[in-house]
This record gives structure tokens, C-alpha cells and sequence, in this order.
């Protein structure tokens, strides 16, 4: 097929890449301009348009597309279809009538759970046991378009953020080809969403980053796991913020708050239970191990955070 490709960060990339090798002729990318980064604050490319770059792939970056000249140049490509991951940009309904079989987008819930900006951390910090990937047909609604292959995956105990963000990347971009293939034989039931169940993966805002200790275990090492790395789950010791990157439930009883144990990690007691932080981050400093941490950073059973 021909096709527009519009996506922004790391997750659409593996997109772009598995749509290039099953032969589909991207006519265009569209995604996020270039930002600043790094210490130079250096305008750095995303991910998409450094694969688009490296395949010598037209690269556009409108801002949105409420102008009349980006809507006419994106119809003027004459698509069979636009594939959206993550691009960020909201399309107007002029712009979703232009490819000839119409715009899709791959998301990373299981819809309608988790419509919106941060659907793989929302799904583990409310201790979903499961997500997945989706392809919808795209509506002027926020992901409210019916649905026309889907992907279930399993969320793991010991999944972060990063880490079901990078199977999800995968799964999706193996699912995409399938679609493609099934939609031009006319082989897709389009599947409304369903009225129940409907929940939204609001943007983490850094005020609720902040670990609470008074609720249960599972709880609070969800929180933890769905924040890691960015923008990290943190707690004060010692008057200093410490980001916990990595941890899990167990058994314990104690004040919540008070440490119970720094024999192999960090055993913290919760509302109901504890949790053993196995990864944390000073400010400034890199990721460690719970024993590596502790040899710089002691802290002494009893002790409150």
C-alpha cells in the first residue's frame, strides 16, 4: 500500500521500521519537530524522523493541522491509508476522509481501558494484569474509533514502564503488517468500542509522583514500576529526594514509612504489607542496585521516609 506514516517517539519508530520491510511505499512522515536536548540543548531529530532520514523517506512537521495548505499537501499524497502511533498531533475530520481507506491508529491499551496520553503506565500503576495493542479506525473523538485487530499482552510483576513499553512497541509493530494485509482483502470486521469500562490514561503530572506509604504494598510498588524510569516514583531521606526505580510486594507490618530491613534491598512497610525497593537514584547520580545505593547512601532500620 501506499502510505502516510505519522508518529513521534521511540514506540512508533519500530512502527516505521516493520512497514518498511513488508514492502509498503511510505509516501510521507509526519511527526513532531526536531526539540532541543542534551547538555548542548541541540536540536535532536525523534526517532521516526531519524529512520525516515536514514531511508531517505520526506519528512514534514506542521505544527497541527488547522491550516488549510497542511491539509491540501497531506490529501495532495493520494494515500490508500494513514497509520498513527504516538504522533501527538490531533487530526481534524477533513484530514481523516483524505487517504482513500482512511486513518488508523495503533494504541496501547486495551480500549476502551485507558484512552489518552499514558495508557502503559496508567495500566501497571492501577495493577492491570493485562494490556495490549489495538488498531483502530480513527474518529474526531479521543480514541473512541471501532476497532479492527487486536494483541493482548500480559503485564508481569516485574514490568516497568520501560519494559512493557518496549513489548508493546514490538507487538504492535508486528501487528501492523497483518492489518494491512487483511484490510485490503476486505478482511476486517470494525468492532464498536464498548459504552462500559471506559477509563482515561491522563499525562503523569509530577505532583503525583510522590510515593504514599500509607497505602497498601501492591499498590505502591505498582506506582512505582508504572513510573520508572520517567518521571520516577520518589521519597525524601535524609532531607534529599531518592527516586525508587524497581521494587516488589512482600510480606511485613510496621509504621508506613519505617524501614524494616536493608539486609539485600530496602524494605519499606506499607499501609497494608511492604515493599523491598531493589533500584534507586539519587539526584544527579545513576540508577544502582539496592546494596550498591546503601553502601553510598545508609540508612538504618527504624528509620522514617
Amino acid at each position: 500500500m501506499r502510505l502516510a506514516f505519522m508518529g513521534t517517539p521511540a514506540f512508533a519508530a519500530a512502527s516505521l521500521v516493520e512497514l518498511i520491510a513488508a514492502g509498503h511505499e511510505i509516501a510521507a512522515v509526519y511527526t513532531r519537530e526536531a526539540k532541543p536536548s542534551g547538555r548542548g540543548r541541540k536540536l535532536a531529530p525523534s526517532p521516526v524522523q531519524q529512520i525516515a532520514d536514514a531511508e531517505g523517506i520526506e519528512v514534514r512537521t506542521p505544527k497541527g493541522f488547522k491550516r488549510s495548505d497542511v491539509r491540501e499537501a497531506f490529501a495532495a499524497l493520494k494515500v490508500d491509508a494513514a497509520i498513527v502511533v504516538a504522533y501527538g498531533v490531533i487530526l481534524p475530520g477533513e484530514a481523516l476522509a483524505a487517504p482513500r481507506l482512511g486513518c488508523f491508529n495503533l494504541h496501547a491499551s486495551l480500549l476502551p481501558r485507558w484512552r489518552g496520553a499514558a495508557p502503559i503506565q496508567r495500566a501497571i500503576m492501577a495493577g492491570d494484569r493485562a494490556t495490549g495493542v489495538q488498531v483502530m479506525r480513527m474518529e474526531e473523538g479521543l480514541d473512541t474509533g471501532p476497532i479492527l485487530l487486536s494483541e493482548t499482552v500480559e503485564i508481569r510483576d516485574d514490568d516497568t514502564a520501560a519494559s512493557l513499553h518496549d513489548r508493546l512497541s514490538l507487538v504492535g509493530a508486528q501487528l501492523l503488517p497483518r492489518f494491512l494485509s487483511a484490510l485490503s482483502r476486505g478482511g476486517l470486521v470494525e468492532t464498536p468500542q464498548a459504552a462500559d469500562g471506559v477509563t482515561y490514561a491522563a499525562k503523569i503530572s509530577p505532583a503525583e509522583a510522590k510515593i504514599d506509604w500509607s497505602r497498601p504494598a501492591r499498590d505502591v510498588d505498582c506506582h512505582i514500576r508504572g513510573l520508572s524510569p520517567f518521571p520516577g516514583a520518589w521519597f525524601e531521606a535524609k532531607g534529599e529526594r531518592v527516586k525508587a526505580l524497581m521494587s516488589r510486594a512482600q510480606s511485613g507490618q510496621g509504621a508506613p514509612g519505617e524501614i524494616l530491613g536493608t539486609h539485600d534491598g530496602l524494605v519499606i512497610a506499607c499501609g497494608e504489607g511492604a515493599v523491598e525497593l531493589r533500584k534507586l537514584q539519587r539526584a544527579g547520580k545513576s540508577a544502582q542496585e539496592a546494596a550498591i545505593f546503601l553502601r553510598g547512601f545508609p540508612l538504618q532500620k527504624g528509620e522514617r521516609l
